[in-house]
């Protein structure tokens, strides 16, 4: 460590304190409305979420070892994988970036003390934490057996598990995801800094506000579809049951107007995150900033267009199946210049293989894979036949877990030293970083194998000629389990016995790199002003030049 960077930390302890010290009590976090502490909360619950899914993900892997089964009934599988999809989709992967380190960081990344509203930003974690109680309550029960899409007229009609708790848990949750969009909408919206224009906004503001536009106008038609499942069950209302005049594709429609945008609820602060560790790390500014920025705002439109892509073999016409096709092709393309960009970021770059940027790269490569075969998905002959098969399996779990996942531990390892003022060890970083690739691709690719040779999903009985590649997939599931898990212990170790961190010790730009670390309770000693673009290096030796900001005054 230099003697500039001992210097730092020791001015830093001599002043005032930082959001961690601000308040030790149980009740000093429970009623804060301090947004560094909102996101360490929901950071807490949505972990308990993970690894309650990966439980049920492990049940799975492991039945599916034999073709006849090992211990689970067909309608106790039937459970564990709508546990699995419950879980994941709706406490995990749809609040995890924007809740977590979207919380923690926006408001600093635009020189902001605060989100516009801090009362309602700790209301909405109070939203979450309900939801995910009645949830939980309907597992211990006896679970759900819809599936994590909740179809009628299975839910409605013919489920006998305990489906009204389980949709009003996520009815409940889908408020703290609008709770928190608004917030974040207002924020970035009234609260930059002084010279922080539109264009000088860093990609990780516009992904959060792109998102935050998304959650504001989708999850309403969410929460109205499953308040009319809950209709229709508790009540017998004739919504969706096609013998009293109802229409069981109306479901379907209104679900899949949501969860295709929410799709880009899960992948857009992804993409922000990943811009920020290879701009750091690449030692260059972005490439084509502006084509960034416009392509994340022309997926978060077209999101709401292409939700048909999975209905073709619903009963939607020929016509709606043929518009909702060219529409899964056009939204490729924003999501092509994206993946050229960060290529073009790092074309002759000085690359730093770090932890962050091993997960970045990571994302890069399940995202890429991920998005070639949803364009197979998106052509009708092709799935047609691919429909209900493990090439629908491994395709979203390429996109929504190898990728958001990846970039959410990549956020995690680059932010940690600003988030707890410690640093971790590298070495088992990289390590847990290179295990959750491996671990990911032999989990998921036999499933493309399996799904185009017809292997269906949502079967724990199968045809033997499939037995070796289900092996293989619960043999790579060890292997990623080990690489989730792994960070959770030197990143606990790092809290008690980590060293020191830096203000600053990625030399990133941003904002949030000119507080201290950890920030203190109004993020800023000193209120910054923005007098540069967004991602500038000086040209011999990488120091960030974006802010002006006032020292704190040298204490004798």
């Amino acid at each position: 460590m230099s003697p500039n960077t001992q210097e730092g930390i020791v001015d830093r302890e001599l002043r005032s304190p930082s959001y961690l010290q601000n308040g030790t009590t149980i009740r000093s976090w429970l009623l804060t409305t301090d947004h560094k502490r909102i996101g360490i909360l929901y950071a807490m619950s949505i972990t308990f979420f993970f690894f309650l899914g990966g439980i049920a993900a492990t049940l799975i892997r492991l039945e599916l070892i034999s073709p006849t089964g090992l211990f689970l009934t067909n309608d106790e599988y039937n459970r564990a994988f709508t546990l699995h999809g419950i879980v994941m989709v709706w406490f995990f992967l749809v609040p995890s970036i924007p809740t977590t380190l979207g919380n923690f960081l926006l408001p600093m990344m635009i020189g902001a003390k605060d989100v516009a509203f801090p009362r309602l930003n700790l209301m909405s974690w109070y939203l979450f934490i309900a939801g995910g109680l009645l949830t939980v309550l309907a597992l211990i029960a006896g679970g759900v057996d819809t599936g994590w899409t909740f179809y009628t007229p299975f839910s409605t009609l013919y489920s006998n598990s305990h489906v009204l708790l389980a949709a009003m848990g996520v009815f409940v949750v889908g408020f703290s995801s609008i709770a928190t969009g608004v917030n974040f909408i207002a924020t970035v919206h009234l609260l930059r800094a002084k010279g922080m224009t539109w264009m000088r906004l860093p990609l990780f503001g516009w992904a959060m506000y792109t998102t935050s536009l998304v959650m504001v106008l989708a999850t309403p038609v969410l929460a109205m579809s499953l308040l009319l499942v809950v209709a229709e069950r508790a009540f017998g209302l004739p919504i969706f049951d096609p013998r009293s005049g109802g229409d069981p594709l109306l479901f379907q429609h209104l679900f899949w107007f949501y969860s295709h945008p929410a799709v880009y609820i899960m992948v857009l602060p992804a993409f922000g995150v990943v811009s920020e560790i290879i701009t750091c790390e690449a030692r260059r500014r972005i490439f084509g900033y502006q084509f960034m920025v416009y392509a994340m705002v022309v997926i978060a439109v077209i999101g709401f267009m292409v939700w048909g892509h999975h209905m073709f073999v619903s009963g939607q016409s020929a016509f709606a199946s043929l518009v909702f096709s060219f529409l899964s092709f056009v939204i490729a393309v924003p999501s092509a210049i994206k993946v050229f960009n960060w290529t073009g970021t790092l074309y002759r770059g000085q690359i730093r293989f770090s932890a962050p940027m091993l997960y970045a790269l990571g994302f890069i490569g399940l995202f890429t894979i991920g998005g070639l075969t949803g364009l197979f998905l998106a052509s009708i002959p092709i799935d047609v036949d691919l429909t209900d098969t493990y090439f629908v399996v491994a395709h979203f779990h390429y996109i929504m877990v190898g990728g958001s996942v990846s970039a959410f531990f990549g956020g995690l390892h680059f932010w940690w030293p600003k988030i707890t003022g410690r640093m971790y060890s590298e070495r088992l970083a990289q390590f847990a970083a290179i295990s959750m690739f491996f671990g990911f691709n032999f989990t998921f690719f036999p499933q493309f194998i399996m799904g185009w040779m017809g292997m269906p999903r949502r079967y724990h009985l199968y045809a033997p000629e499939f037995q070796p590649w289900h092996v293989m997939s619960s043999m790579g599931a060890v292997v990623l389990a080990f690489g989730y898990a792994w960070p959770v212990f030197y990143l606990g170790w790092s809290l008690f016995k980590g060293q020191r961190a830096p203000d600053n010790p990625w030399d990133a730009t941003g904002l949030e790199w000119q507080t201290r670390s950890p920030p203190p309770k109004e993020n800023f000693d000193r209120t910054p002003v923005v007098t540069d673009g967004p991602y500038k290096y000086h040209p011999q030796d990488s120091t960030p030049h974006e802010v002006e900001q006032a020292q704190a005054p040298q204490v004798p």
